[in-house]
């Protein structure tokens, strides 16, 4: 188990580039399964995620190999395994993507149930629910989730919630479907639509994306011999906003799409933050104090789950306060603790974290529940008084932030990993 020290009391001040998305990259990877041919992909972050996904892409029979700095290839010709490793597919839940590709291509997926960060019920039924509706029988056994179908035939599919992985897999599989598939009460994070440009790259033909309702009319076959580039990755960009604004900072971040992070850039405005968008450059400056404010998360284009416990830590150190509401993951706000032991004031009422603002942090020892919880007791360590100590970083950091510890570092951070024992 990595460790790794902040010290606070830095102003974070310069610019920095915004790697690729990873919640775009693992399902675009997930779709090569349904390309023939070699497929590039660009702008590709260098997470431990990724190689988790390239290493079930290896073991599904596919060629897949990591190019520095930023480019995967995958070579598929057409003979893809069934069964998918149970020892990836539990360490990552991402790669649960892969059932609805090999389903598509095999017409037979068996997928074991999925890992990954412990922030809540993510059950896969609207996954299963989807791939029934275009004719898949669905059974299971032994922790696997094993899927059947001759062939795979257009339907309607109304979502019951906009889950960003159902809306994936359904996509994914139907572009191989016979007919048209409508899939209403689809999620619209910029992700989605990402994946969709990807697959029309190669020949399927998907409306919609990104929209509330998605058409796709199935072809018989996707053309991999394609270069695509995946997009910027909005909430490493939001997480490096907010570290500017909590350290009363002024940074640039190159590489954003405006439309992407536009929730967070208001919400950080409510607070008093000077943000300016200039083309695919954001500049953030605090010239006075953090202000008290109130947010709720909500599917995207509301303001972002994974942007949630960050934006905690900065009000926690606002002049009131602020109440955030959590309405996508029922287990996000297992950093409040630890926020608390580094001094902040918050109370959790149901749904809602009650922030009292206080005027100061103090360094310690914590631990980190999930990515985004690492991210936002990093950000907190900026900001306090002393020492801030982070177990587990390759597992609640690493895992989602390309270069999170040098991108930090060449902004005036003192973020550095350690070896063996840490006296505070």
């Amino acid at each position: 188990m990595r460790k790794a020290v902040v010290t606070g009391g830095k102003r974070l001040h310069g610019k920095v580039a915004i790697s690729g998305s990873k919640n775009a990259a693992l399902p675009i990877l997930a779709a090569t399964i349904l390309m023939h041919g070699e497929t590039t992909i660009t702008n590709v972050p260098n997470l431990l995620d990724i190689i988790t996904m390239i290493r079930v892409l290896r073991a599904l029979g596919l060629r897949a190999e990591y190019f520095e700095p930023d480019t995967v290839k995958v070579y598929s010709n057409g003979n893809v395994k069934h069964v998918a490793p149970y020892e990836l597919v539990t360490k990552m839940r991402a790669s649960f993507f892969v059932i609805g590709p090999i389903l598509a291509r095999m017409g037979l997926a068996k997928v074991p149930l999925p890992g990954g960060c412990n922030i809540g019920s993510r059950p896969v039924d609207l996954h299963i629910k989807g791939l029934e509706a275009l004719g898949a029988h669905v059974s299971m056994e032994h922790g696997f989730v094993i899927v059947k179908a001759n062939k795979l035939r257009g339907a309607k599919i109304y979502l019951d919630f906009p889950s960003v992985g159902a809306t994936e897999t359904i996509m994914m599989a139907a572009t191989l479907s016979e007919g048209e598939t409508i899939i209403e009460n689809a999620a619209q994070e910029p992700e989605i639509a990402d994946v969709a440009a990807f697959l029309n790259r190669g020949g399927a033909k998907i409306e919609g994306a990104g929209k509330e309702t998605i058409r796709i009319s199935g072809v018989g076959r996707l053309n991999g011999n394609i270069e695509y580039r995946v997009m910027p990755d909005r909430i490493e960009a939001c997480t490096l906003m907010i570290a500017g604004a909590i350290t009363k900072g002024d940074i640039a971040l190159e590489g954003i799409v405006e439309a992407h992070i536009e929730p967070v850039i208001r919400k950080l405005q409510d607070a008093g933050v000077e943000v300016i968008v200039s083309g695919s450059q954001v500049k953030v400056k605090v010239k006075d104090g953090i202000k008290a404010t109130d947010v709720k998360t909500m599917p995207y284009p509301g303001f972002p789950t994974d942007a949630q416990p960050q934006f905690t830590s900065l009000v926690s150190l606002a002049d009131g306060t602020s109440v955030v509401t959590e309405t996508v993951f029922e287990n996000r706000f297992m950093h409040v603790h630890e926020l608390k032991r580094m001094g902040a004031d918050i109370h959790i009422e149901g749904q809602s974290a009650i922030i009292k603002g206080v005027k100061k942090l103090s360094g310690c020892p914590v631990r980190a529940s999930d990515l985004r919880a690492g991210a936002a007791l990093v950000l907190a360590g900026l900001a306090a008084d002393g020492e801030t100590l982070i177990d587990d970083v390759e597992r609640f950091i690493e895992r989602g932030y390309e270069n999170f510890i040098g991108k930090i570092n060449s902004l005036g951070g003192d973020f550095r990993e350690i070896n063996g024992n840490h006296n505070q």
